[in-house]
Parts: structure tokens; sequence; C-alpha cells
């Protein structure tokens, strides 16, 4: 099973094409990161439990 994330799902992101596929839901939150601080400027050690959440829920299987 592989999981996938879509940047523009998450409010706020819409114009993103950003868009990532691993193995495991951990990896990808690992990509999320990287991307969150290279391509929005963010630091991912600021983000809030709730953005967190918000951004895991949007980590789907298929």
């Amino acid at each position: 099973m592989a999981y996938t994330y879509r940047c523009r799902d998450y409010p706020g992101n819409e114009s993103c094409p950003a868009s990532f596929t691993a193995e495991t839901a951990s990896e990808v939150m690992k990509h999320v990161e990287l991307h969150g601080e290279v391509a929005h400027g963010e630091d991912p050690k600021q983000w809030s439990q709730d953005d967190r959440q918000q951004v895991q829920k949007l980590i789907v299987a298929y």
C-alpha cells in the first residue's frame, strides 16, 4: 500500500502543484516537512499540533 499527499488540498495552498507518494505515511510526512520548508518558507518545527493533524488527515492510503 502507498500513501500520498497533495499540497493543494491544504487550505491556503490551492495553487501549489506538489504531491508526494511513498510507502509509508511517516515517509510522506518527511517529504511534506521538507517541502514546507523549501517551497513555502515555513519552519516545520513551528507547526502547531492542529496543523500537523490536518496534514496527517490529508495523507491518504491507496
